[in-house]
């Protein structure tokens, strides 16, 4: 016996007719015929007989008939279940993003993405770049900020995504304020505001100073840019953040480049178990990459 044999007597039973059944299931009468005789031979009994110009179960093809219409009603579901990831009609997409993505390019994505697919459900979770990593395996898709670890599983896919650049702060009234760039060795007479351990931005800074032969001098340690930028309002020392993170400040704080050159980084979006993707984390990986560069 096999399910399409099932599937087929289902339709036969319905239609009381060979012919008929062979029409709606797209075979021919012959075919059909072949399908009927298999699985009456595996049955042991006669399972319907020649009546007029149609059939008629027997008692054996009668009970046969309520497991094949059962049968079909689970290939039924199981196409509309298809169906309706294929559409976006149902669902969820796990997403996890350091705080960069997570606070100024995420929220417009997910607010589209949620806008065109309603029935999906979005969750969002951040925290650090090493935080993020940490629960790769729970997630469908992640936003990290700097070098990409080492050690990623090997299904995990890698994209690059957007470069970024990373600022030194100080309060408006600070004696370098107005000169709109810095070297690290101007900026290390004064205490650092830094993030937490494990953060994309404090790696960053900490290598730039390595590499300049500078200990950078810690004042204080906080978690989240908000907190850094409140520190260095508060007149606590330097912080560095995402360019993007000044977009929407109110004069209190003062931006400086680092010079020579500037201190940039890529933001990449990591894709767990990529062979085996989700349709909703496609749709919103394409939407992602399809972004343009910010002019």
């Amino acid at each position: 016996m096999t399910p399409d044999q099932l599937l087929s007597f289902a339709a036969v039973a319905d239609a009381g007719n060979i012919s008929r059944a062979a029409a709606a299931l797209h075979l021919s009468q012959p075919a059909l015929s072949g399908q009927l005789r298999a699985l009456q031979d595996w049955f042991g009994e006669p399972l319907y007989r020649r009546s007029g110009h149609g059939i008629v179960l027997t008692e054996a093809g009668e009970r046969l008939a309520v497991q094949a219409r059962a049968l079909r009603q689970v290939y039924g579901q199981a196409r509309a279940v298809r169906d309706a990831w294929r559409g976006l009609e149902t669902g969820s997409l796990r997403l996890g993003a350091s705080t960069t993505p997570a606070s100024y390019l995420l929220p417009g994505l997910v607010a589209d993405f949620r806008a065109r697919h309603p029935a999906v459900g979005l969750h969002l979770s951040d925290g650090n770049t090493r935080e993020i990593v940490e629960r790769l395996s729970v997630l469908d898709l992640a936003f990290i900020e700097g070098e990409v670890p080492t050690g990623l599983p090997a299904d995990t896919e890698v994209h690059a995504w957007r470069q970024d650049e990373v600022v030194a702060i100080v309060r408006a009234d600070h004696a370098l304020a107005g000169k709109g760039g810095a070297t690290l060795r101007d900026l290390s007479r004064s205490p650092l505001v830094m993030r937490e351990p494990g953060s994309g931005v404090r790696r960053l800074v900490e290598r730039a100073y390595a590499q300049a032969g500078l200990e950078p001098a810690i004042g204080l340690e906080l978690a989240g840019v908000e907190g850094v930028k409140q520190a260095v309002r508060a007149g606590l020392g330097v912080g560095f953040v995402s360019i993007m993170s000044m977009q929407h400040e109110d004069g209190s704080l003062a931006v400086l480049r680092l010079l020579p050159r500037p201190l940039t980084r890529t933001l990449s979006i990591l894709v767990p178990h990529a062979g085996a993707s989700a349709r909703a984390a496609q749709r919103f990986l394409a939407t992602c990459l399809a972004l343009p560069a910010p002019a």
